[in-house]
């Protein structure tokens, strides 16, 4: 193995150890291993910087200010009471809901802008309940990566694997809402179970908390009014993105302006809700799993793959999923499916069966996600919205719930694949 894969593989597993322990903030580890790579010359600078997926960055920081605009409003205490209400106050009830709404929104937009959206709501519930957030935003986290399996728009892996193999919105509608769906229902179960005796309310909180009233939270009816109109328009922008040749990021950006602008919001005032330690994080991270790229590790296991599965369809899809699910729990799920998309367009040019494959692959790259703290984006962006907040998620802290429910989820997707397309 050549001695920049071992630098690579070294530094990575280095990191990724220390982001675990967490002996000081993760964003310093990741930006030091992102940087170490770059002096001990695995990757150049150009390299580095061309590694960093600004569509990302930009996109959270653009809904970020949008988010932080709207909670002036009360728009966050206002949901919040009605979530409130609907559930009757009831801890197992508010959770399942919380996490229905951000699988459901998570499939028609991205997960990361899901998140961001719904991470402020659920602080408010939980604050007026005076509960902790942290089994609610763990279940959200799982919630998210789940729903956005379902769609072509909803994780980065299934638009990538949509482009490579000429899939349309219905494939994945037809393919990969069943299982997701059925998932889902795993998912809640196993968390009600696991937080049953966790997510105990005062009465004295929650007969407050069915008392609010959603009217006296609203603090300013016309930008509130403004905001959402920005906002549904900046949604819309997300769904429609392709057809208007936007990226997400373009659009997330052009929201949050046109809302400064017409909010009349100073931007240094604006710039404060982006919460610059996840973004730098990415950046770090993003630069870390480009060195494994460029050392030709990545590259190395699927071909290994490649070689070890040829001729035997069944074996080659169900290693995908489960190769696929552990992989994008350790390293970014969008460069791990870039490599594995040559190897999948291999085997089928070898004649095995292309479905098994391509949804083997959706479904491993999606809900591996699942498995820690760092093994997708929203993961991520929750973590540091609660650590903002004063609510600190461990990273093994969130592997005991991902572990259990990733496992559970490629099993059923094990089922789902064999039963479907070849038994």
């Amino acid at each position: 193995m050549p001695v920049d894969a071992w630098i690579a593989g070294v530094v990575f597993l280095v990191a990724y150890l220390l982001i675990a322990i967490e002996p000081f903030d993760r964003t310093l580890i990741a930006l030091i291993a992102g940087l170490l790579v770059i002096l001990l010359g695995v990757i150049d600078q150009e390299g580095a910087l061309a590694a960093v997926d600004w569509n990302v960055i930009l996109l959270l920081a653009g809904m970020m200010i949008i988010a932080g605009i709207l909670a002036r409003t009360g728009l966050f205490e206002w949901v919040a009471i009605r979530a409130v209400r609907l559930s009757d106050g009831h801890p197992i009830r508010l959770m399942l809901l919380l996490a229905a709404t951000t699988a459901i929104a998570s499939a028609v937009l991205d997960n990361v802008t899901t998140v961001i959206l719904t991470v402020p709501i659920t602080l408010v519930v939980t604050r007026r309940l005076g509960v902790s957030p942290v089994p609610y935003l763990i279940v959200m986290v799982l919630a998210s990566n789940i729903g956005g399996t379902a769609t072509l728009i909803g994780d980065p892996p299934n638009i990538m694997i949509a482009s490579a193999a000429g899939l349309g919105f219905e494939d994945f509608l037809i393919n990969l809402a069943p299982v997701a769906v059925v998932t889902f229902i795993a998912m809640a179960l196993l968390m009600v179970a696991a937080f049953r005796n966790h997510l105990e309310i005062p009465t004295e909180r929650r007969e407050a908390a069915l008392e609010a009233t959603e009217a006296a939270t609203i603090t300013d009816r016309p930008m509130l009014a403004r905001a959402l109109v920005v906002l549904g328009v900046t949604l819309a922008g997300f769904l429609f993105h392709r057809m208007l040749g936007l990226e997400p990021a373009t659009i997330a950006l052009f929201g949050a302006t046109v809302l400064m602008v017409i909010c009349r919001v100073d931007p240094h005032d604006a710039f404060r809700e982006v919460d610059w330690r996840t973004l730098f994080f990415f950046i770090g991270l993003f630069v870390l799993v480009e060195s494994l790229v460029q050392a030709g590790i990545i590259a190395g296991v699927a071909q290994s793959f490649a070689d070890h599965a040829a001729g035997d369809p069944t074996l080659a899809s169900l290693s995908l999923l489960w190769i696929s699910g552990g992989l994008s729990a350790i390293i970014d799920n969008i460069p791990y499916t870039a490599t594995a998309i040559p190897v999948v367009e291999h085997l089928v040019a070898q004649g095995m069966p292309a479905e098994p494959l391509w949804w083997s692959l959706a479904l491993g790259a999606c809900l591996g996600g699942n498995l820690t703290l760092v093994g997708a984006s929203a993961n991520v962006v929750v973590a540091n919205l609660a650590l903002a907040a004063g609510h600190r998620i461990g990273f093994f802290e969130f592997l005991r719930y991902g572990a259990v429910v990733t496992i559970v989820s490629l099993l059923i997707s094990t089922i789902y694949i064999w039963l479907r397309y070849l038994a």
